[in-house]
């Protein structure tokens, strides 16, 4: 199964569903949902590399982790993303670890069409699937 991402139908917030072979694919997907989300991220060029690590107890607070920790790297230092390269997710005693490289740039408003602004990924109608050919995960988030 080859990974992506759709929009679902939603009255007042942004509803995504991603997928892929792997969990870190779907993760993946989500991830650049969100940044498709608030601009063309076809323009979004991987200029600049940053680490992004997250954690949780379970795989849907791993995905709020992940997808948090990226839109707090796009508030506090205006950095879009496009790619993002996940190790495999693993497990320490009762933690989900997840570590990433996410490539992108810096936000410039003349470059970068502004779409949507997401205010918070949330936990409402969040959902992970196993399914035979790979994982599909459903987010909503506030804008």
């Amino acid at each position: 199964m080859e990974g992506g991402y759709r929009f679902l139908e939603h009255s007042s917030d942004v509803y995504v569903e991603a997928w892929g072979e792997s969990l870190e694919e779907a993760f993946r997907q989500a991830a650049k949902a969100m940044f498709d989300t608030m601009t063309d991220i076809g323009l979004v060029e991987p200029k600049v590399e940053a680490e992004i690590s997250a954690e949780g107890f379970d795989e849907q607070e791993l995905l709020y982790s992940w997808l948090e920790a990226l839109l707090v790297k796009y508030e506090v230092e205006s950095l879009l993303f496009s790619e993002f390269k996940i190790s495999p997710i693993r497990r320490e005693g009762e933690t989900l670890k997840l570590k990433a490289l996410a490539y992108g740039e810096p936000l410039n408003l003349e470059k970068h069409p502004s779409k949507v602004e997401i205010k918070a990924v949330t936990y409402h109608m969040m959902e992970i699937e196993k399914e035979e050919e790979g994982f599909k995960v459903r987010v909503l988030f506030d804008i």
